[in-house]
């Protein structure tokens, strides 16, 4: 049988590719290679049963300001987001917090002498969220709202550092842009890692950090139902190695990392484009636990209990030296440690009195080294009692977590590092980054703009790409 589109992996992006290529009257196989599709968006009972995990993603930011997936009305395919009370909170070591409230204006109030600062940092931005968030989730030209853009790069484009240095004097606000600016998984004091602390600042007033009910897999769920009821058809257990394997077909999207879609594709691509798809370049790995617990987290402050997210890690000079330590193949003795707690928004995650926890922290490409212990103490160090609330525990390693998901090289679930240089060349430098020479070939994955995160756009641009390229009627 032959299809119009083949689509290689079944994440948020390969199932967003096929969504797309469905709309526009194509018929369209998409292939996973495990015996369940979801890619970075699988939930499963890892440790108890009752106990639904979500194995990669959890909070979902970009989702929220994804202009494709606000068209999918996915709702209507059973998917429900729950916005917890607070989308992110950042504790401090003497009990004290940062809480980012949807409310700006209440979260000004609260900033005290950097309440001011904070707001004519973020507030124009906010304000305009409908203009600047598909923007940059949109690849890196045509350019668009060249005013908008323009004013979020003068502010943005520097490194962390140096954006908080010229605006924040409190300690507990510049660790909580500490936070925010890690999300970038490069050392604080290198350029792009600002405009990542400022969009996820942006995100969480304008548009919130939510979570799915039921679990991460919910997203992959719905998406699978549209793509279905528009014709498109779904194959799992179905791995593949070779290009010459694939059901003829007029294009072949691939959501994988680039290094395989050099070695799948082989001669279908000339030997100078696979070399560069094998140079892209990975970044560190995550250290990844989910705990079973016999109660909420004991947050030493209440602010924390209310949110869905929680940036732990102390001090801006607590996580900049966490965060610089990976790129020096170093293991930091105290993390940063990104978690979320989605059951207590979300009742079906957790048998009644029970909670999960969820969470990780960046180490160096490929490492193994056992962060079990600095993780628990991080978090102890916030909420004392933590520990004595542990069920049981799962366990994903950078190579573990390879192991799960092939995309996953090195333990990096970003996509590939985002510096300036695969800001534009991500994978390769080419004027539709989604294309390969090969016109029937294309690259889907975080590893094409955007970037990482669940949002759906890479999946989306790559199929305009085929549309306007192999597939044009």
């Amino acid at each position: 049988m032959s299809y119009d589109a083949v689509i290689v992996g079944s994440g948020p992006n390969g199932l967003s590719a096929g969504i797309t290529l469905a709309q526009a009257g194509k018929k369209v196989l998409l292939l996973e290679a495990q015996n369940q599709i979801g890619g970075g968006t699988r939930s499963a009972e890892l440790t108890l049963p009752g106990f639904v995990h979500d194995v990669c993603s959890a909070i979902h930011p970009l989702a929220m300001a994804s202009p494709f997936f606000a068209k999918l009305r996915l709702e209507n395919f059973g998917l429900e987001w729950i916005e917890p009370e607070l989308p992110v909170v950042h504790p401090m070591p003497d009990g004290s917090a940062v809480a980012l409230d949807r409310d700006l204006l209440q979260t000004v109030r609260a900033f005290g002498e950097d309440g001011e600062r904070y707001q004519r940092l973020v507030e124009p931005f906010v304000n305009r969220a409908d203009v600047l968030l598909p923007q940059l989730l949109n690849p890196p030209f045509p350019l668009g709202n060249l005013r908008m853009l323009a004013g979020f790069a003068r502010k943005g484009l520097s490194s962390a550092e140096s954006l908080v240095e010229k605006n924040f004097k409190t300690p507990a606000i510049r660790g909580m842009f500490a936070g925010m600016a890690a999300h970038s998984v490069r050392p604080l004091e290198t350029r792009l890692t600002g405009a990542v602390g400022l969009l996820f600042c942006i995100t969480a007033h304008a548009s919130g950090w939510p979570l799915p009910r039921g679990g991460s897999h919910s997203i992959a769920a719905a998406m699978r139902a549209l793509f279905e009821s528009l014709g498109g058809e779904v194959v799992t257990d179905s791995p593949v190695s070779t290009f010459s394997k694939l059901p003829p077909s007029g294009a072949v999207l691939f959501d994988l990392a680039p290094s395989a879609v050099s070695r799948i594709a082989g001669e279908e691509l000339p030997s100078r484009y696979r070399k560069k798809l094998e140079q892209f370049r990975h970044g560190p790995g995550a250290f990844k636990i989910d705990w079973a617990l016999d109660g909420p987290i004991p947050w030493k402050n209440d602010d924390a209990k209310r949110a869905g997210t929680v940036h732990v890690g102390g001090s801006w000079e607590e996580i900049a030296a966490s965060e610089s330590a990976v790129w020096k193949d170093q293991i930091p003795e105290q993390p940063f440690v990104l978690l979320a707690q989605q059951s207590l928004f979300d009742q079906t995650r957790a048998p009644e009195g029970k909670q999960t926890g969820w969470a990780y922290c960046h180490v160096p490409h490929g490492c193994n080294e056992d962060m079990t212990d600095r993780i628990e103490s991080q978090i102890e160090r916030f909420a004392p009692g933590f520990r004595d609330l542990i069920l049981a525990r799962h366990i994903f390693s950078p190579s573990a977590l390879e192991a799960y998901n092939a995309n996953y090289i090195g333990g990096d679930i970003t996509g590939g590092v985002m510096d300036v240089k695969q800001l534009l060349a991500r994978p390769a430098l080419r004027r539709s980054p989604y294309t390969t020479p090969n016109q029937r070939i294309y690259i889907c994955s975080a590893s094409t703009p955007p970037g990482g995160g669940v949002h759906g756009m890479c999946g989306y641009h790559a199929a305009h790409a085929a549309l306007h390229r192999a597939l044009r009627d």
